[in-house]
């Protein structure tokens, strides 16, 4: 069986990059979205080149304009993108065409809410699954992932919502044929924005060698 991939969100911290890309996750997700308390630019970062080619830099936006996704996937040579908000299927799909990995967020909390997704599956790569909240993701709180179960789209993708160190018994219970990864980020922090990298090592190393 496939290991899960595992994405990293809500880094910030130039030196917790690094620390954390030593671990070698398949993913880094980087919030640019001025009212999360994980806002990547007021640590001032001014590139992450010094992150390996084989992590995939992930920009996080919420209802940005395309215009400005495109500058900030220029400064910090990003990989691809995770929308959180609004945006329609077009708009995935302008980003996609755009050589981006084009992840969309939807909210969970009843079995209803994959309908959201409908639409989106030619213009995007990956899904992810979050906590529903009246905000936009970072509640630090799970759903239940029996819900899961009901999601019978073909788009693959990633768990989110509340992940931390000792869920891994219970991702590996979780046999969806369409799970592709994970996406850990408060559940692992020290402070926000800050990783505790002994946490996140044993994770990935759990959840790749146990699957």
């Amino acid at each position: 069986m496939i290991p899960l991939s595992v994405k990293v969100c809500g880094l910030a911290n130039p030196a917790n990059i690094k620390e954390i890309a030593l671990f070698e996750p398949d993913f880094m997700g980087f919030i640019f979205y001025e009212k999360s308390a994980r806002y990547a630019q007021q640590w001032s970062i001014q590139n992450l080149d010094f992150v390996p080619p084989s992590i995939k830099k992930i920009g996080v936006f919420v209802n940005e304009s395309v215009e400005n996704i495109l500058a900030i996937v220029r400064q910090y040579h990003l990989d691809g993108v995770q929308l959180h908000g609004n945006e329609n299927p077009e708009m995935c799909g302008y980003l996609k065409a755009k050589k981006l990995l084009c992840i969309k967020a939807f909210g969970i909390a009843h079995p209803d809410d994959f309908a959201a997704a409908n639409g989106y599956n030619p213009h995007t790569d990956y899904f992810l699954f979050d906590t529903k909240t009246p905000a936009h993701g970072g509640s630090g709180q799970k759903f239940d992932w029996g819900i899961l179960q009901s999601y019978r789209g073909t788009k693959p993708f990633f768990l989110s919502g509340g992940i931390a160190p000792d869920d891994v018994a219970g991702i590996l219970q979780i046999q969806h044929p369409r799970l592709f990864g994970v996406d850990i980020n408060s559940g692992f922090e020290t402070a926000p924005a800050i990783k505790n990298a002994a946490q996140i090592r044993q994770f990935i190393s759990h959840l790749k060698n146990s699957r």
